[in-house]
């Protein structure tokens, strides 16, 4: 899932290729991944870009007129450039094109989900605050109010909710998902079960390893081409996605633990004083 450092990079390499053109127009090809029907996705036709930006993990197209086409890539979702004019028509059916944003001179980019669970959501409105995920969003983590002190106050008021959860939650802090809070949450040498509220020695640990390891992500991921940006993630993951191999830290074997629909690495050695995680998927089949 695209999280803050990639949409980011995103909307930075968008806003430098579209800043100043004119739309042609927005085609929806797997309509069910349209949230919004007024405006209609017509109306963006002849609209000049005025920028794009991001809010959280929500791409952010505005225009000249004060409309915005907003995207969430959810889990599967990616934006690819065109710099001509496509081949095929980009007819409803069962492939991953999402939606086709043409320009007036035929490039563009083509919005695509890969997967069989479709979560992809494409907004226009006129004031982004009508997007629910983004009304709802708490503050991001690299805006220059984000301090230390306040911080502390988010973390007090969640309790003895466990930090993974905490740092995965929109409404509390914009933009971290599953790979960065694993990444957090190694730098920080603290259990993903850890509760929130915490003393002053730890939530600044927290705090310093949530701002350098997003902004290294960010600074990372500044210029690197859409189409290599998933490959830079991984590759600069420390401990997400790495499962079974040694911590780069201090050697121990990251382990796993699985829910539902999602699994989070750690490390024992660096994070939870050399105890296994309980992992019920995982005992249930070694029983």
């Amino acid at each position: 899932m695209p999280e803050l450092p990639e949409v980011h990079a995103l909307a930075s390499d968008l806003d430098a290729r579209l800043r100043g053109r004119e739309i042609a127009r927005l085609q929806i090809v797997a309509f069910p991944a349209l949230k919004t029907y007024d405006p209609p996705v017509e109306s963006l036709a002849g609209e000049r870009i005025a920028g794009v930006t991001r809010h959280g993990k929500f791409l952010d197209l505005a225009t000249d007129g004060g409309l915005h086409l907003v995207m969430h890539l959810a889990r599967a979702g990616w934006v690819r450039w065109r710099a001509a004019a496509p081949q095929s028509s980009g007819r409803p059916g069962a492939g991953p094109l999402a939606a086709r944003l043409v320009l007036d001179d035929g490039s563009g980019f083509d919005v695509t989900e890969a997967g069989t669970k479709k979560s992809l959501a494409l907004y226009v409105v006129r004031d982004p605050a009508e997007v629910p995920g983004i009304a709802r969003l708490g503050p991001d983590p690299l805006a220059d109010d984000f301090t230390l002190a306040r911080f502390r106050e988010i973390l007090a008021a969640q309790g003895r909710a466990q930090l993974k959860s905490v740092l995965r939650d929109q409404s509390v802090v914009a933009g971290i998902g599953n790979a960065y809070s694993d990444e957090i949450l190694h730098v920080a040498r603290m259990s993903p079960f850890k509760p929130a509220a915490m003393g002053d020695d730890d939530s600044a640990a927290l705090y310093e390893a949530l701002r350098t390891t997003l902004a290294d992500a960010v600074a990372r991921a500044e210029g690197t081409p859409a189409s290599e940006l998933k490959a830079e993630k991984k590759s600069n993951l420390r401990v997400h996605g790495r499962f079974r191999e040694p911590c780069p830290v201090c050697g121990t074997r990251i382990e796993q633990v699985i829910f539902a629909d999602r699994t989070f690495q750690y490390c024992p050695g660096c994070q939870t004083g050399g105890k296994k995680l309980s992992d019920r998927v995982m005992d249930r089949l070694l029983k």
